[in-house]
């Protein structure tokens, strides 16, 4: 068995490399064994030191390192150097706040002296998409390395260069042997390392799938677990929307990295007072986005990153339409090589519809009608999903009521939905549990210590 890594806008092989076999696993697993003691032991300032050296490393090696990242999943080149910029970012950030979010908490008791220390927990396996093949790993290492936890990577199977690339990175900045090791192992070896006593913790960004068999394994063995899974967002325009504004942010936020997004946005709820209009500049603005080479700085639209993928999305959209949804623009598979899929929006969605209860993780927006805001916010919240949301509005007021009534682990009001490593990110429900970033991630994989004196 082996992984293969394929270029997605033409289908062309580039590299193959071989899964480890049992021996391979357990000596990797053993170097990193040998190295957590040490590491959590490293001075603090030693451990942000070295995360501001792999900060500074990305951006010296950014081109080189998106150029990989487009090669092997098919994001546009702008979109993957932004993507290892944000990486630098959050290796400075936990650089940076690292050493006040472990401060030990000062609590008055009934003690001379009592207090909260956060310690490492050991190591914590790290499953893996390919969508931001390099942002999904560094959101978790960043905290949890200068927390002074050891980390092992499970890479999604079709982003094996990436996860190589990683590795070296830390290599590179000097981390010691055994820090951060890829694993290059099949998802059937994930049980495995899970009930392996050298694994302290796991965290998963996923589908909702494998967020269950993870969850199930990992409580089986009484592991700590994060769990980020699938979402469909909900993109809720109201009657008094700036309509400029929003279209200009639907479009980003839908077909960025070609809607291969857990927070993109994939359910537009708009009012029908207005909902013909936005329709109506929603689709112009989708119908300018360009297919091409995603290396072609003026291509605007990238390949999905495998064709099978590409081909379930399409399954989904035909259904819709079937059952009653209207396609506005797009709906179909590109001509040619390549696993590209017209950007694309379907109207009219209801509860019978396919789309309506799925994640449709690609290019294609789907819009739902709501009588007023009240009905928009039943729909956004009738959802098995509980990732993120944005509320459209031009009296902000109104949006930040309305958004602490939206079921999710973030609602944005007159703002895309992204990640930042200075706010927590997860979701709820169906779209998992826990948090990263901020210091309510990196305490994910802490030991909240109680200390007594008397």
């Amino acid at each position: 068995m082996s992984f293969k890594s394929i270029n997605p806008a033409n289908g062309a092989a580039l590299q193959e490399f071989a899964v480890w076999n049992d021996a391979q696993l357990d000596a990797a697993l053993r170097e990193v064994a040998n190295a957590t003691p040490a590491w959590a032991t490293t001075p603090l300032e030693e451990r942000c030191r070295l995360m501001r050296k792999a900060a500074h490393y990305l951006r010296d090696h950014r081109d080189r390192l998106a150029r990989i990242i487009t090669l092997e999943m098919g994001k546009l080149i702008k979109e993957a150097r932004a993507e290892v910029e944000k990486c630098a970012a959050a290796c400075d950030f936990y650089a940076e706040h690292g050493p006040a979010f472990l401060e030990d908490e000062l609590i008055v008791s009934d003690a001379a002296k009592s207090y909260v220390a956060y310690q490492p927990l050991g190591t914590v396996l790290a499953v893996m998409p390919w969508n931001f093949p390099f942002w999904q790993v560094f959101r978790f290492a960043a905290p949890a390395l200068v927390a002074g936890n050891t980390g092992v990577l499970k890479h999604a199977s079709n982003v094996p260069q990436c996860a190589l690339a990683i590795e070296q990175v830390f290599q590179a900045c000097g981390f010691p042997q055994g820090v951060f090791r890829t694993l290059m192992i099949a998802s059937s070896q994930v049980e495995r390392v899970i009930a392996d006593p050298r694994i302290h913790a796991v965290t998963l960004t996923g589908s909702e799938a494998a967020g269950r068999a993870v969850a199930a394994c990992a409580g089986i063995h009484l592991k700590k677990l994060v769990l980020e899974l699938g979402g469909s967002d909900a993109f809720i325009v109201l009657e008094d929307a700036d309509l400029e504004l929003a279209v200009k942010n639907a479009v980003a936020s839908r077909f960025l990295n070609a809607g291969q997004s857990c927070i993109a946005a994939k359910r537009f709820i708009v009012v029908d007072a207005i909902a013909d209009v936005f329709v109506e500049q929603f689709k112009a603005a989708v119908e300018r986005l360009a297919p091409g080479d995603p290396l072609d700085e003026a291509a605007t639209l990238a390949p999905m990153a495998r064709p099978d993928l590409r081909d379930e999305l399409h399954q989904q959209v035909t259904d819709s339409i079937c059952q009653g949804a209207v396609a506005v623009t797009g709906c179909a598979p590109h001509d040619g090589p390549g696993a590209y899929y017209q950007a694309s929006i379907i109207d009219h969605v209801t509860a019978e519809q396919r789309a309506f209860g799925e994640e449709l993780f690609g290019p294609v927006a789907i819009v739902i009608r709501a009588r007023d805001e009240e009905h928009a916010l039943r729909l956004a919240n009738g959802s098995r999903f509980g990732l993120a949301g944005s509320i459209w509005t031009r009296n902000s007021q109104r949006g930040e009521a309305l958004a602490l009534r939206v079921e999710a682990g973030a609602c944005f009001v007159n703002g895309m939905v992204k990640s930042d490593p200075r706010l927590p990110f997860g979701g709820i429900k169906a779209s998992g549990y826990g948090r990263e970033l901020s210091h309510h991630g990196m305490r994910e994989f802490l030991n909240a210590k109680t200390i007594w004196i008397r």
